[in-house]
C-alpha cells in the first residue's frame, strides 16, 4: 500500500460464501503484496526479534536463537482490510506466547506496539497475541516466507485484518495503555476485526 485506502476501494466482485467475512472475497491462489514500504532485504544473519517494555526482563532474539525453540503451525484462513481473504493457509514459527513468557509481562501491560525493521508499526491489544492467538512465522506452506510477503520473520495475527501481521518483524513494546501504529494513525480501526468490518475508526 501507498497510502490509506479509502472507502470506496472494492476489487473483485464478493462472494457468498459463509466462511468470508463481510465485504471480503475470496482471493484462491492469489496473495497480493501490499506494503507501506519498500520491501527491505533483510538477511536472516541480520536478523533480530526484542521485546521490551513492561515486562520483568527485556529480552532480544538473534535468528539462531528463535529457530532454536518449539515450534507449531498456523492452519487457517487471513483477511486483508482491502477486500480479499486467503483460504487454507499454513505459517510455521514459534507461538508469540513463547517470547512473551520469556520476558514475563507486567500486570499492568494492556497493549503491544509490533514494530518493524523498516519502522512500520502496529497497535495491539496484549489480549490479541496471547492464547494461541499470534505466531512469530519463518515458513508459509512449509517454505521460507518470501522477502515481499516479510520474510524473513513476520508477526501473524489472523483472527484480525492481516495489516496488524507486521512485516519484517523486529519487536514488541509492552505498554499500559493503547499506543496508535502507522495505518491506525492514518484512519483505520484500532482493533480490526474483521467479522465486525473494524476498516477505519468509528466503524
Amino acid at each position: 500500500m501507498t497510502g490509506p485506502v479509502t472507502r470506496g476501494f472494492v476489487g473483485r466482485p464478493r462472494e457468498h460464501d459463509p466462511g468470508l467475512p463481510p465485504g471480503q472475497y475470496d482471493a484462491r491462489d492469489e496473495w497480493p503484496v501490499l506494503s507501506a514500504e519498500v520491501t527491505p532485504r533483510l538477511s536472516a544473519a541480520d536478523w533480530t526479534f526484542r521485546v521490551d517494555g513492561l515486562v520483568t526482563e527485556a529480552r532480544t532474539w538473534t535468528w539462531d536463537d528463535a529457530r532454536a525453540l518449539p515450534t507449531s503451525a498456523y492452519e487457517g484462513d487471513i483477511h486483508c482490510v482491502t477486500g480479499w481473504s486467503k483460504f487454507g493457509v499454513r505459517f510455521g514459527g514459534v507461538p508469540l506466547d513463547t517470547f512473551l513468557g520469556a520476558v514475563r509481562p507486567d500486570a499492568s501491560a494492556t497493549h503491544v506496539v509490533a514494530y518493524a525493521h523498516t519502522g512500520y508499526t502496529a497497535n495491539l491489544p496484549l489480549a490479541d497475541v496471547t492464547g494461541g492467538k499470534a505466531w512469530v512465522a519463518f515458513t508459509y506452506g512449509d517454505e521460507p516466507l518470501p522477502p515481499e510477503h516479510g520474510g524473513p520473520a513476520r508477526l501473524v495475527v489472523p483472527h484480525l485484518y492481516f495489516w496488524k501481521s507486521v512485516k519484517w518483524l523486529a519487536g514488541l513494546r509492552l505498554l499500559d495503555h493503547d499506543e496508535p501504529g502507522f495505518w491506525e494513525q492514518n484512519g483505520y480501526h484500532a482493533r480490526g476485526n474483521p467479522w465486525e468490518e473494524q476498516r477505519y475508526a468509528g466503524d
